[in-house]
């Protein structure tokens, strides 16, 4: 049993060293335990410090590409390294090396295939009131959108089988950590969550520069990523709420219609009928999404197929 930790880096040459010393050097029931970094175009010497601590694997960009697109080339490069099990943690030190026994145990005992770990948020001091007032809305969203229990959805530290690894697909250029969990709930791949432990800030986060910026691509991501998994259950609420304003609107003219004749109200008339259209269309709109996502289902397993035997061969 082969476990990779892969480690997406953008200027860590200072904080790469911790991180590196806190990782664990054998967990039972894993064979073998490789380290490897993504270095997303990082202008300091993060690949020599890299190379200097030991890491066994190096994936470099030439320019910064993001975090979504480092999460997957390094998933892509653990598979065609023969890892059993991917661990991705963070280059600041935030996650508990030794928590990765917990996040792997699921995997081995062949409970799960996705393990995600819990953070103390209420108790982390250097969380925001408003940073952890957010995070449990957007876990909560989460929840809804993919149809799971998973309590801390924007996490990093996780744990992926092979099998589960070869089905991401992340399209989004800004974090994988929502997209994945709603594209997981959605494919039916058994997803659990482990109590996990976090250290002292080491320097402030780079995935976001003000909370407000956080939260509003975030929400896109969710959004994005509901409307990408389940298009008819998206529009049909979307248009059915247009239609039944239009529907209420439409009630309310015909009663004072009935009750003052001469009172007019045409208005509401035109507007009822714009809304049910509008709710009308919205609905059509989720059929042939909905079509378009059966397609592209076909087109991931695909693309799990081309992989398996990419890494296979």
């Amino acid at each position: 049993m082969k476990l990779i930790i892969q480690i997406p880096c953008y200027n860590e040459e200072e904080t790469l060293g911790i991180t590196y010393n806190d990782l664990p050097k054998h967990i039972d029931g894993i064979d073998e335990i490789e380290y490897l970094i993504i270095d997303d175009g990082s202008k300091d010497n993060t690949v020599k410090v890299a190379k200097e601590l030991g890491f066994h694997h190096i994936v470099s960009f030439k320019q910064n590409k993001g975090l979504a697109k480092g999460f997957m080339a390094g998933i892509d490069a653990c598979l065609k390294l023969g890892a059993d099990i991917i661990v991705n943690t963070d280059a600041d030190n935030q996650y508990c090396g030794a928590d990765i026994e917990k996040l792997v145990k699921p995997i081995l005992e062949n409970k799960a295939d996705i393990v995600i770990g819990e953070r103390p948020i209420a108790n982390t001091d250097h969380f925001s009131w408003k940073k952890k007032q957010f995070q449990k809305l957007g876990s909560w969203v989460v929840r809804i959108a993919s149809n799971t229990n998973i309590p801390d959805a924007p996490s990093g530290f996780r744990a992926y089988s092979k099998e589960a690894a070869l089905q991401l697909n992340v399209t989004n250029n800004y974090t994988y950590t929502l997209e994945t969990i709603i594209q997981a709930g959605h494919n039916k791949i058994a997803m659990t969550s482990v109590p996990i432990r976090t250290n002292g800030e080491t320097r402030p986060s780079r995935l976001f520069s003000s909370m407000w910026k956080y939260m509003q691509r975030s929400a896109k991501v969710i959004i994005r990523s509901f409307m990408m998994y389940k298009p008819l259950k998206f529009f049909s609420i979307f248009g059915g709420i247009l239609f039944l304003i239009g529907v209420l609107l439409g009630v309310r003219y015909l009663y004072f219609l009935f009750s003052e004749p001469n009172a007019g109200h045409v208005q509401s008339l035109i507007l009822a009928s714009i809304l049910m259209i509008m709710g009308f269309q919205s609905i059509l709109i989720g059929l042939l999404a909905d079509i378009i996502a059966s397609n592209r289902k076909i087109l991931e397993d695909i693309q799990y197929r081309v992989r398996k035997q990419d890494i296979e061969g």
